[in-house]
């Protein structure tokens, strides 16, 4: 069982887990058409999002393979959440995870996506002393696929019609990152 700090203070986020006040703010992005688009899931109505903040609020340490550690992105100069960022474990034995994040699109293109994500591939290589970290994106969503390659993840796959996702099939790109890689060197 792995029980990491409660919240991340980055240069400008603070990231700390879900609560049930974060309603409206997961709201906001959660029930957006443009967020939903390259997800596996379909813009959430209110009781949709209830039950997605009821799960997060719950994400606050990795126990068994499949968990997600959920933080919920709080940006001080919004004054409110702005995203979900996390980390799921892959495999123990191999001492393997995957990243993942959603931003609300009105903060987007400000680097803090990226940011996020480096506190997550931080907490990984360094407390949970995790060897790799893939990240998965729809190959439609360049935004996601660029901000894994800022963190310097490489490109390790483009699947072809991978996935049937809303009635589409979807091309899926993999990237990845070793311990040994991230500037920390996994220290």
């Amino acid at each position: 069982m792995t029980t990491p700090a409660r919240s991340i203070t980055t240069a400008r986020l603070i990231l700390r887990a879900f609560q049930p006040a974060d309603f409206d703010d997961l709201y906001a992005y959660q029930s957006r058409p443009d967020v939903a688009r390259f997800l596996r899931w379909e813009a959430r109505d209110q009781c949709e999002v209830r039950k997605a903040l009821e799960v997060q609020c719950r994400e606050t340490r990795i126990a068994a393979v499949g968990d997600w550690l959920t933080f919920a992105v709080q940006w001080p100069q919004a004054g409110h959440v702005i995203g979900e960022v996390g980390l799921k474990l892959v495999s123990r034995e191999h001492r393997q995870g995957e990243v993942g994040f959603v931003f609300h699109p009105d903060y987007q293109g400000r680097g803090l996506a990226t940011e996020a994500a480096a506190a997550m591939l931080a907490l990984a290589f360094g407390a949970l002393g995790w060897h790799r970290v893939i990240g998965c994106c729809d190959a439609r969503n360049q935004s996601s696929a660029r901000v894994m390659e800022r963190l310097g993840m490489r490109r390790e796959a483009h699947f072809t019609d991978n996935a049937l996702v809303k009635g589409e099939w979807t091309d899926e790109l993999v990237y990845a990152i070793l311990a040994r890689d991230w500037p920390s060197g996994g220290s």
